[in-house]
Parts: structure tokens; sequence; C-alpha cells
């Protein structure tokens, strides 16, 4: 793995797919999840929060959690109310413009 000048790894992106196997893995095999994190060179914070993702997916957790399809809307919704917002704020100075040059 390529090192940053501070130490850290660079932040790496993993599939659904992927976090799916490993959380099939610590669920399903006898190994910790320090121990899997550990052989697959993985945080286990990481680890432990997709298994919290997981379970909040399968509706095993109780609470205010967002699922990740819910997630998905939600940061949609964000970058569509950004650009709304943006494009009124563009409107709004072209009417100011327009009705000055008219007068």
């Amino acid at each position: 793995m390529a090192k940053q000048k501070s130490g850290r790894r660079e932040r790496r992106k993993f599939t659904a797919a992927f976090k799916a196997d490993v959380v099939k893995l610590c669920r399903t095999g006898s190994e910790s999840i320090a121990t899997v994190s550990r052989r697959l060179d993985l945080n286990d914070k990481s680890v432990r929060a997709w298994l919290r993702q997981a379970d909040v997916d399968a509706g095993a957790s109780p609470g205010e959690a967002l699922t990740a399809s819910e997630r998905d809307e939600l940061n949609r919704l964000r970058r569509d109310n950004k650009r709304l917002t943006m494009e009124r704020e563009i409107l709004k100075k072209a009417a100011a413009f327009f009705a000055k040059e008219g007068s």
C-alpha cells in the first residue's frame, strides 16, 4: 500500500460486495472481528461500522439509523437542493440586473 508522508495510508474504497463478504465472514466464521481485520489488512473500526450498517439494512437494529438506500436518497436530495438554491440565486441576480437596465 502507498503511504503518505505522515505515515497514514491513502483512503481506500471498497465495493458493497466486498463489504458484504467481510460481514458474512465475521458473522459465520470462528474468527474475531480483529482477527479478520488484521488478516484482510482492514481497520477494525471500519469492519465494525460495516457490521452495524448491515444490521440497519436488515432491519435488525433499533433506532434512528438510516439504511444505505435512505442515505443515498438523502445525499441525492442534498445535492439537488444545493443545485436549486444556486439556480435561484442566479435568477435573482439576473432579475435585479435586468430590472436595473430597464429603468
